[in-house]
């Protein structure tokens, strides 16, 4: 008779994959409603924002960034808040990489870990993970779990066991 010793050790396995943000991020450069694409003229840019087209962003998360080496005030970033707030997701100013790691801890924060507590548990190794979330995952489980794992639920590396 077949025994699978993984389903009998008890261990749980959390996966940080599952707290990806599912929103769509879009990158948005603020250059394109400068004055040539450079400079801030609040006239030009304040005409430039009323005549945006929304509808791509709807429900989305929104990455603004600027390519260019301009001088801009901080108005600016209020004026994009104020058109974007009522119909995207989530919006920042920065890289859509960073926009992404940023939901993602959000997720991961606001999870609830409770059917973890007083388990064994094991964080699934998966590559290109950033690393920040491994910490966060570690500082969320080790108060409530009594083993904390690393790798896969067959060949975990204990990294945290309460005594």
């Amino acid at each position: 008779m077949f025994v699978n010793k993984v389903e009998n050790s008890g261990i749980l396995a959390l996966d940080l994959i599952d707290f990806k943000t599912t929103l769509e991020i879009i990158e948005f450069d603020i250059k394109t409603l400068f004055y040539q694409e450079m400079i801030v003229k609040e006239k030009e840019f304040k005409a430039a924002l009323a005549a945006l087209e929304l509808t791509p962003f709807i429900g989305k998360a929104v990455a603004f960034t600027c390519s260019v080496d301009a001088i801009i005030p901080p108005w600016i970033y209020m004026a994009l808040a104020d058109k974007f707030h009522p119909d995207v997701a989530y919006y920042d100013f920065k890289s859509v990489e960073t926009l992404e790691l940023e939901l993602w801890t959000q997720n991961l924060k606001r999870a609830d870990l409770s059917q973890y507590k007083d388990q064994k548990v094991v964080v699934r190794a998966r590559p290109n993970m950033p690393e920040s979330l491994y910490m966060l995952a570690a500082a969320r489980l080790i108060p409530i779990v009594t083993t904390l794992m690393y790798g896969e639920v067959g060949m975990p590396k204990v990294i945290f066991k309460r005594a």
